[in-house]
């Protein structure tokens, strides 16, 4: 290989290492839960930064119901879903699936990346337009980029600038609005009650990614169209099982029957790709069943987030204010932001900083994230870290 490519990456690396902004994994060789172990540390951490919301990537009943599928549909299909890759259970979980969203159908993916990236082209050409939030996640905005539509972006939940840009895209023949349900870095919802009036008043269509929601946002863990109340008006969601339904991996698209044949015959990540794994698709479906024998789960989240939120605030941090179990603690100043996430380590609490280009100049923060799974003590334990960092730093006085 030409030594010259390879310095010019070298380059590359040097700079991302230079900025503060190379990723370091750490890897753990224990299951994800409410504490983890990492390799070469002598003691568990807690941790703080997993988007196992309901505390199942580790649940007995997860477990199991992943090994009955192994024993009775071994590890996968070796083939995608129109060869020969379909079973009894992945159209199973489809159908509940979409019967708990209040949807017409559900199609599965290899992960909700793969979702996102296959519908836009699917559903929309050079004579339609995207019209996209500006904080929405990078598997929507790959996604519309494979597409020939118009694309058009507004700010942040702000519905002044979604209008004007479905008025700039009046002459389109379809206009289609895309929303992160719960944007990731702040959790902020959006505002669908607004983008669905917008929406209907513009004869625009509706998408929502409620990754950060399916399982545990409201009453019955269906997400932020039903916390928000507008299920029905909601045209498209996607999703993943890779967060609060277990943690593994897989996604979905749920929507009209239409779209959803629609994409079976066209959307190349579903059509060039193996079917989900039986393992993932049973346990799955009893994280379905789960959530569904009751709340006490999301009940035990709420209660975790509002003590944690309430603790923090009190103790002076700035928090990002609302509801949601992602808790982002700013610092403004990425420097910072990677000290308090190192020295926190040191006190045995595993979070993560988070700075520009992931979010905006001057807005650094550690991104903590609330679980089901999490004691009060451990709770305590890392508020009260966070308290000792935090004043060593001077993050807080």
């Amino acid at each position: 290989m030409s030594q010259q490519f390879i310095a010019h990456l070298q380059q590359q690396l040097e700079s991302i290492e230079a900025q503060g902004l190379y990723k370091q994994e750490r890897p753990l060789d224990s299951p994800q839960g409410a504490s983890v172990h990492a390799q070469h540390w002598d003691n568990d951490l807690i941790n703080l930064c997993a988007n196992n919301y309901l505390g199942l990537a580790n649940h007995r009943d997860m477990v199991t119901a992943a090994r009955k599928g192994l024993k009775s549909h071994g590890l996968g299909m070796a083939s995608v879903r129109f060869i020969c890759g379909t079973q009894d259970i992945h159209k199973t979980l489809e159908q509940q699936l979409a019967a708990y969203l209040k949807m017409d159908d559900a199609i599965l993916f290899s992960s909700c990346f793969d979702a996102n990236g296959g519908i836009f082209e699917v559903l929309l050409d050079a004579e339609d337009a995207v019209i996209s939030d500006s904080l929405n996640h990078a598997s929507l905005i790959d996604g519309i980029r494979l597409c020939k539509a118009q694309r058009l972006r507004y700010a942040n939940s702000d519905m002044a600038d979604l209008e004007a840009k479905l008025i700039d895209a009046k002459n389109a023949r379809f206009r289609l609005v895309v929303t992160d349900g719960v944007f990731s870095m702040d959790g902020t919802y959006a505002n669908l009650p607004a983008i669905c009036d917008l929406a209907e008043r513009h004869d625009a269509l509706v998408m929502v990614d409620d990754s950060h929601a399916i399982g545990f946002i409201g009453e019955r863990g269906a997400g932020t169209p039903e916390l928000l109340g507008v299920e029905g008006r909601v045209h498209i969601t996607s999703g993943t099982f890779g967060k609060a339904l277990g943690g593994a991996s897989g996604g979905y698209i749920t929507a009209p029957q239409a779209v959803i044949d629609l994409l079976r015959q066209r959307a190349r990540p579903y059509l060039f790709s193996n079917s989900l794994a039986p393992s993932i698709v049973m346990a799955t479906l009893k994280a379905l069943e789960l959530i569904g024998q009751g709340a006490s789960l999301r009940m035990q989240l709420a209660e975790n987030t509002a003590y944690f939120r309430r603790r923090m605030t009190e103790a002076g941090f700035d928090i990002i204010r609302g509801e949601h179990p992602i808790v982002p603690v700013m610092t403004g100043d990425a420097a910072l932001a990677q000290q308090l996430a190192s020295e926190l380590m040191e006190q045995g609490v595993y979070v993560t900083a988070f700075s520009f280009p992931v979010v905006p100049k001057g807005q650094a923060r550690v991104r903590t994230q609330m679980s089901a799974a999490h004691s009060c003590e451990q709770l305590d334990k890392a508020i009260d870290a966070f308290i000792a960092v935090g004043k060593q730093i001077e993050l807080i006085s």
